[in-house]
Order: C-alpha cells, then structure tokens, then sequence
C-alpha cells in the first residue's frame, strides 16, 4: 500500500476514535443531542451549541469562556488554540490527539454547564 494511502487510512481511523470519545463524552450529558454544523459532527443540547469537529476530524470546536479560553492556550498551546475566524467568540480549539482524556471531559461538561437549561442541570 502506498505511504499516502496509509497515512490517510491512520487519519481516518484517529478521526473515528476521536469521534467516538467525543460521542461517549458528550452524549452521556442529559439533554445532548448529534447533528452537523458546517458539515460535521456536532453537539447541542436545548439548540445550543456545545462542540463541533473541525473539518480536519482531529480538532474539536468547544464553547468556553474567553477568560478560561485564554488561560488554557497560554498553560499549553500544544493542545489549545484558535484561529482568528474564534478570537471573538467563546470557543476554543482542542488538538484531540494530545488532550487529556479528563480535561476533554472537564471542557465538554462545562460547555455543556454554559448552555443546558438550569432544569437539565438540576440542584447544585
């Protein structure tokens, strides 16, 4: 099999499983639902945005608090960016391949704790 073939069948196959964590992560949150924003897949919960894959299948579009956001990209850059297109708005870009399992799940429940209906959130 030609190198490029192989290198596309790896990138396709971290994608999935990245896809698949994502998935269990955020499905397992009450009220969250699948679908497709620009293309890929996506997470909302009361039609609210949560996550999104970014066209690359290995980056992950999480909303977040600028403040938050910021301190994230300056603590490891290697993991957290974004691009000019977010620097506005709250989200941030998450390398899937070198997050910690825990702080994706962190991020992803906080998303959630941002955009859920207080009722879905129950007592605190």
């Amino acid at each position: 099999m030609p190198r490029s073939s192989k290198a596309a069948r790896a990138r396709s196959l971290a994608s999935q499983n990245h896809l698949q964590t994502v998935r269990k992560i955020a499905l397992a949150l009450p009220g969250v639902e699948e679908g497709t924003s620009y293309g890929t897949p996506a997470f909302r919960v009361a039609k609210k945005f949560i996550a999104r894959f970014w066209e690359d299948g290995e980056t992950l579009v999480i909303r977040i608090d600028i403040a938050h956001r910021e301190i994230l990209i300056a603590a490891d850059p290697a993991t957290f960016f974004i691009t000019d297109h977010y620097r506005n708005y709250p989200a941030i870009l998450v390398r899937l391949g070198v997050v910690h399992p825990a702080q994706l799940r962190d991020l992803i429940e906080e998303s959630w704790r941002r955009s859920a209906p207080k009722g879905l959130q129950g007592p605190r």
